[in-house]
């Protein structure tokens, strides 16, 4: 049974980091496209970063670019995701998925056959 559990989540102060962890388990990790997404309350889930099953490509929201920084490790079947310089609005609850090797729209929730159950990150200001 395929499973992603992440980690890592808090409370930051703004303008600080967090990195946040996805495992892995129960599908052949290094055959997927991963992302993670947020939520915030009553808003939509949004993509936030993607990374490619071979770690060659990395896609970012434009509002992250520059401060976030996804990576992966296929021996470990783990995904990361490095938060820098968060602000408030960035409080939500951050998810990571999985999709097999495909057609991937990497932007899109409804690309993805896996989800975690996501971890609070609060921003306070």
């Amino acid at each position: 049974q395929a499973q992603l559990v992440e980690s890592g989540g808090g409370l930051v102060q703004a303008g600080g980091s967090l990195r946040l962890s996805c495992a892995a388990s129960g599908f052949t990790f290094s055959t997927y496209n991963l992302g993670w997404f947020r939520q915030a309350p009553g808003n939509d889930r949004e993509f936030v970063a993607g990374i490619s099953r071979d770690q060659e490509t990395t896609y970012y929201a434009d509002s992250v670019k520059g401060r976030f920084a996804i990576s992966r490790d296929n021996f470990k079947s783990t995904v990361y995701l490095q938060m820098n310089n968060l602000q408030p609005e960035e409080t939500a609850v951050y998810y990571c998925a999985a999709v097999a090797a495909g057609l991937w729209n990497v932007h899109s929730s409804r690309s993805y056959d896996y989800w975690g159950r996501g971890t609070q990150v609060t921003v306070s200001s």
